[in-house]
């Protein structure tokens, strides 16, 4: 994914000048906890055509704009766009020209969305399989063997039996439509299993919260967990209203915070590891720190469905969440729990280990939040080939990556990480291609696209943006003085 280029960057807008700007208008709005609220522009009359001399005083509240972006969504129509159509919008309606409500999908949705249905249509519900003997091994293959059929049932669960994979349904929010699938099967590692998840449609333009036609609008409270299985588990054993994000504890897409809107207190119970708790306090900020709570990973608080599996009490562990926004003064005694869960947890606190440099977790023990590393050495010395691998390694393991090259061209750095992620030639190999960009293409992995010198504020609102829309924790930039230019040499760097 290329981010806005610097010919054209998406001007930023500030929350002061979108509250300006609808005033200006006589649009109502009230403030939510990420967006502001508007009646929809898509539904009813165009302004001035209307019996009611208020404009849309009595319509539902459907269009969210987004606090930090000034980009919308109508919940009610699915139309979106950014805060520039958001004002051709309102300029058209002021002429009296219908907006138009909802473009339609393209071609590459389309097609996602026929193969989902071909493949919905196969999956059996679980408990229709031959015998309650295929359901059970089934359930027992995938650690569900205590979630009941009835929850399967309510949740829309199905079995792929060619593909041996569970099937999560996308819903339509609006008219309950197939719009893609998570396929999800078990891998044999040694003694442990892994989850390998695939989606319909790909990873970057799958945005579902499994579990939203469930909810109802009298819901003020949620659970937010980083994986189907355990809203399952949550549900079932709290009857709390919960939903699963798209790409668990990587991401929380700016596009889905609309449908969070309603909810007056959020828990996240992303996963049991420190990522996840670093995951889920980033999430808490996106979201309004005053209304969120946070379960902190621990050996009596795994995840969701680990936790239904052992038996613990999940309401009481619900109970036990601490809320995320903290003042600006604590005691120990508020930090304590923090303190033993980082002497508990030394290798994870340590960061994300990289899988093929054992040598450099020695000597930096791993990537951190927050922290600034170096690479110096003279041109020529293989310090690009060197960087792109050790950032791959971290994209590898789900670590948000944001590349900005200013010496050598995207197109030319994502054929050298293409090949490194292949451990091959492609070259030699072109009819491998379309398998191993499809692969390299669902990494979290993002590509800033200015070249040679630049300037600094524009990269660092780039990187901003970036943080806000693709959540990423670890940035490139190669190489300093490329960025800098050269005649910035003499200033103190």
């Amino acid at each position: 994914d290329v981010l806005p280029s610097p010919e054209g960057p998406v001007p930023s807008v500030s929350i002061t000048e979108i509250r300006q700007y609808l005033r200006a208008q006589g649009i109502p709005f009230h403030d939510g906890y990420s967006c502001l609220h508007t009646p929809s522009l898509f539904t009813g009359p165009p302004p001035g055509r209307e019996e009611q001399p208020s404009p849309a005083a009595s319509a539902p509240y459907t269009l969210f704009i987004d606090k930090t972006t000034g980009s919308f969504l109508c919940t009610a129509t699915l139309a979106e766009g950014t805060w520039q159509d958001f004002q051709a919008n309102v300029e058209l309606r002021h002429r009296g020209v219908p907006t138009p409500s909802s473009e339609e999908p393209e071609e590459d949705t389309r097609r996602a969305r026929e193969d989902a249905r071909c493949i919905w249509d196969r999956a059996l519900p679980l408990w229709e399989l031959l015998d309650e003997d295929e359901t059970n091994k089934t359930k027992a293959m995938f650690g569900i063997s205590l979630v009941t059929d009835a929850t399967l049932k309510r949740f829309g669960v199905r079995y792929l039996r060619t593909a041996k994979s569970l099937v999560f349904p996308w819903f339509n929010p609006r008219d309950a439509t197939l719009k893609g699938l998570k396929l999800v099967r078990v891998e044999k590692k040694g003694d442990a299993i892994a989850y390998v998840e695939e989606t319909l449609p790909r990873f970057d333009s799958y945005h579902n919260l499994f579990g939203l036609p469930l909810i109802s609008r009298r819901d003020t409270e949620l659970v937010l967990t980083g994986w189907e299985l355990d809203a399952l588990a949550l549900h079932q054993a709290t009857g709390v209203a919960s939903l699963a994000l798209p790409r668990g504890a990587t991401c929380l897409p700016p596009a889905l915070l609309p449908y969070l809107e309603q909810f007056k207190r959020i828990t996240l119970w992303l996963g049991e590891d420190l990522r996840s708790w670093e995951a889920a306090k980033l999430f808490a900020r996106k979201l309004s720190l005053k209304r969120c709570s946070l379960v902190r990973p621990g050996n009596l608080q795994p995840r969701p469905l680990d936790a239904l599996n052992q038996g613990l009490n999940l309401t009481k562990i619900l109970r036990a969440a601490l809320p995320a926004s903290h003042k600006s003064i604590v005691s120990f005694r508020q930090l304590r729990e923090e303190v033993f869960g980082e002497l508990v947890n030394t290798e994870q606190v340590a960061g994300v280990k990289w899988a093929r440099f054992p040598e450099l977790n020695k000597l930096l023990k791993g990537h951190r939040r927050g922290e600034l590393t170096v690479f110096t050495g003279p041109t020529g010395s293989g310090k690009t080939t060197f960087i792109s691998e050790y950032a791959l390694d971290l994209c590898m393991q789900g670590v948000c990556t944001l590349w900005g090259s200013f010496e050598i061209n995207n197109v030319r750095l994502a054929k050298i990480m293409l090949t490194q992620f292949a451990a091959q030639r492609l070259e030699d190999q072109l009819e491998l291609y379309d398998e191993w960009a499809d692969r390299f293409e669902d990494l979290p992995l993002y590509f800033m696209t200015f070249h040679g010198q630049q300037n600094i504020k524009t990269v660092i609102d780039t990187m901003q943006h970036a943080v806000y829309m693709y959540d990423i924790t670890h940035v490139v930039v190669d190489n300093l003085q490329f960025m800098m230019g050269h005649e910035h040499l003499s200033v103190d760097r």
